[in-house]
């Protein structure tokens, strides 16, 4: 009798909740859309160009919403997530090559939110780079053990609470260093100047579609509504939840990248040594005062901690589904923290590892994204909820444009101009 009232007691909270208490696993996923790696490609793209990129931004915005949709409503209506419904698909030739690409994309997006998380702490405390990244590994597990004891949803909470700091740290500049309209809206217009601006292009590109978050976002959809194909009213309530969850938590995530591109371009232009990130918040302390570097260094910090977090969730649902083989995310995370830890003790550039990893990123997209475009877009797997013709247009359209740019940039890179 008691646990039937404590049933009904939750069910009257979620009625009165409502859309709102349905929402939480897009916020989640777009901790991947403001880890240290946008922080390193944003940055460097408004102190070298300007306003110049600003279109990216927005460009790849509209095309993260669209695929985190597809991928959280995958595994709402399936009940299962991209990487095993793919495992189920695939010989095991197939998976396991799958799963090789998809772990090097694990593994760079580890690199920079490792990497990130031990710049913040440098910049804060003074701490030495590779024990900072140990220091961050260590953090992510005990957020990572807050999910495994105490569910999703106080592992949600957690992070909605570290993207709310993110989001200040970052945004915090933009009050007294307000960026120019004009030059914003000529942001807006798509266009290069020169190669490196196309190099960092893919960079924000990979930055900003996250190969891992439409991985991921299927598994955290699926065990966060596990109920949701009883009846089809309730799917029906679950996938509008889901479409606004993913609207508005991608918007937040899209403001805080382009806020720290046009902080950058409206303090940081022309400043010498912005190209680090180092460099960046010393531009930053000296232009608008160390109460603001501070702010921001801490925005670096939870960006850092609560995306390598998520990476290790990702890296854990990726190898459940591709390989069938299920490992605690508290050992997941211990063997993908090995490789940024040790670039950082054999002294890497931080900066440039990090750039170069969402130049990685980008490369793995394609892999994510084709295969979720056509499972979404499968009458006999999705029913009434396949894609419509426009969302598969659109979604196409999206895959070309990237697939574009990074064919571009491969041969600007093998041919010596990159």
């Amino acid at each position: 009798m008691l646990d039937t009232a404590k049933v009904s007691a939750r069910q009257q909270r979620r009625s009165r909740g409502g859309l709102l208490y349905l929402l939480g696993p897009a916020f989640v996923a777009a901790i991947a859309y403001v880890d240290p790696g946008n922080v390193a490609a944003n940055l460097t793209s408004g102190a070298a160009y300007g306003y110049l990129l600003v279109w990216v931004l927005v460009a790849a915005n509209v095309m993260a919403m669209l695929v985190q949709y597809q991928s959280a409503k995958l595994g709402v209506v399936t009940g299962k997530s991209l990487p095993q419904i793919l495992g189920e698909r695939f010989g095991t030739t197939g998976r396991r090559l799958f799963w090789v690409q998809a772990e090097l994309v694990v593994v760079a997006t580890d690199l920079a939110e490792v990497v990130g998380g031990a710049i913040a702490l440098n910049l804060l405390f003074g701490v030495p780079l590779p024990a900072g990244g140990v220091i961050v590994g260590v953090a992510s597990i005990l957020l990572l053990t807050v999910q495994n004891r105490r569910g999703q949803r106080h592992f949600e909470s957690i992070i909605i609470f570290l993207l709310f700091i993110i989001t200040v740290g970052f945004l915090a500049g933009l009050v007294l260093s307000p960026p120019d309209p004009g030059g914003m809206l000529a942001g807006l217009v798509p266009r290069f100047q020169g190669v490196n601006s196309v190099m960092l292009a893919a960079g924000m590109l990979g930055a900003t579609v996250m190969p891992h978050a439409i991985y991921l976002h299927s598994q955290l959809a699926k065990d966060r509504h596990p109920d949701a194909r009883r009846t089809p009213e309730n799917l029906n309530r679950v996938i509008r939840a889901t479409r606004w969850d993913v609207i508005v938590a991608l918007l937040l995530a899209g403001a805080v990248n382009i806020g720290m591109l046009v902080l950058a371009a409206s303090t940081l232009g022309g400043v010498p040594g912005t190209d680090s990130i180092e460099g960046a918040h010393a531009a930053i302390v000296a232009n608008l005062g160390p109460v603001i570097g501070v702010v921001f260094a801490v925005g670096l910090l939870a960006s850092g901690l609560a995306s390598t977090s998520v990476g290790a969730y990702a890296g854990a649902t990726i190898m459940h589904g591709l390989l069938k083989v299920r490992i605690p995310l508290l050992t997941r995370r211990l063997v993908s923290l090995i490789p940024a830890v040790t670039l950082l003790a054999v002294g890497v550039d931080p900066t440039w590892a990090l750039i170069m990893s969402q130049i990685v990123l980008s490369f793995g997209i394609p892999f994510a994204l084709i295969p979720l475009l056509r499972l979404t877009a499968d009458k006999d797997l999705m029913g009434t909820h396949r894609d419509a013709l426009p969302l598969r247009l659109a979604a196409l359209a999206s895959v070309a444009v990237i697939v574009a740019l990074n064919a571009v940039l491969l041969w600007l890179t093998f041919t010596g101009q990159a």
